[in-house]
């Protein structure tokens, strides 16, 4: 691994999705109702003295409902988790069935006009380059398309309206965790210019030890090495394909961790602190400027299944070790 060169640089903007509902291989899990008042307890335990702190929510776009409401969100009504410090990171998911880019274009603009002034970040689409997922957008059809007219859409209204505090994006998963190589490449062809400099961010959306085993730790392609060689290859290999310069920050915008049968809570604690310090090390070094956990509790806490268990809570809002341990890294290296 390279030397972490950090020192001097602006720390962490650390935040969480605070919603039970999430998407797996086989569609949504939902598990029990998101209790609001509850959320919020545990988001201000979370925060701290923390300023600011981020809540990352979704808001999905079909072909039959172009209408972007956050009562549709995950979680609902996520504009009642703003305020005291909090910033809305807004993921505008593109899900359309028959590639209807022209229609997604008017509903990103839409939700810039309706919540522009409320949010501080703007995700358009999740993980396009994801192509074996059924429900991730990188499934649908035109999905580089509505990614490139997408973000230079949401700029253009962001500008239009004033909210120039606004910040555009979008995510995408490491490439050797997808086949799609000529991802990159394509997009930058298909924006240009115009669309690099519509861009604030690009978000890198990163589970390392979830999907497949890594070795134990200490060893070659143990978690920090994968945490390291994934901000690298991205920032190194991946965005210059695409045009995007180095003066383009990353968020890590999705990380975690499941508990279950084999995954124990003491493990899941010990995973993200070395996943989150080591971003923390390197942030300097490939312009990574905030980190957001996915997710705050289980859907499910009594399912083995892999995608039921990612909450540092459980279903009943009552904390496992990670979330001592995520509070405690808050409120070390996060911004004041």
């Amino acid at each position: 691994m390279p030397p972490a060169r950090s020192a001097g640089a602006p720390g962490l903007i650390l935040g969480i999705y605070p919603g039970g509902v999430l998407g797996s291989d086989l569609g949504l899990i939902s598990g029990r109702h998101n209790n609001p008042e509850r959320i919020n307890e545990a988001i201000d335990r979370l925060q701290g003295d923390t300023r600011p702190f981020t809540v990352r929510c979704y808001l999905h776009y079909v072909d039959s409902s172009p209408d972007p409401r956050s009562e549709s969100s995950q979680p609902e009504d996520f504009l009642q988790y703003a305020g005291e410090g909090r910033e809305i990171d807004l993921v505008l998911s593109y899900t359309s069935e028959s590639g209807n880019v022209a229609g997604w274009v008017e509903f990103v603009r839409a939700a810039v006009r309706r919540y522009g002034a409320r949010i501080a970040m703007l995700q358009v689409t999740e993980e396009p380059n994801l192509t074996h997922v059924p429900i991730i957008d990188g499934s649908f059809p035109n999905v580089r398309e509505a990614l490139v007219q997408g973000v230079i859409a949401a700029k253009e209204e962001a500008r239009r309206c004033g909210f120039d505090r606004l910040q555009v994006g979008f995510s995408a998963v490491p490439f050797f965790e997808t086949d799609t190589h000529d991802f990159w490449t394509s997009i930058g062809a298909l924006g240009g210019e115009r669309f690099v400099k519509s861009l604030d961010y690009v978000g890198l959306d990163i589970y390392p030890d979830v999907f497949f085993p890594l070795a134990p730790s200490g060893l070659p392609g143990d978690i920090r090495h994968f945490v390291e060689f994934a901000m690298r290859s991205f920032r190194e290999t991946s965005l210059p394909e695409a045009g995007i310069p180095g003066t383009v920050p990353i968020h890590v915008a999705e990380n975690g961790w499941p508990t279950g049968p084999e995954r124990s809570y003491e493990r899941q604690a010990e995973a993200l602190e070395t996943i989150i310090r080591t971003i923390n090390d390197y942030r300097g070094n490939y312009n990574v400027t905030r980190y957001e956990l996915f997710d705050l509790r289980d859907a499910d806490s009594s399912s083995p299944d892999l995608f039921s268990q990612f909450g540092i809570l459980r279903d009943n809002y009552s904390p496992k070790p990670a979330f001592e341990v995520y509070r405690r890294l808050i409120d070390e290296l996060g911004q004041r």
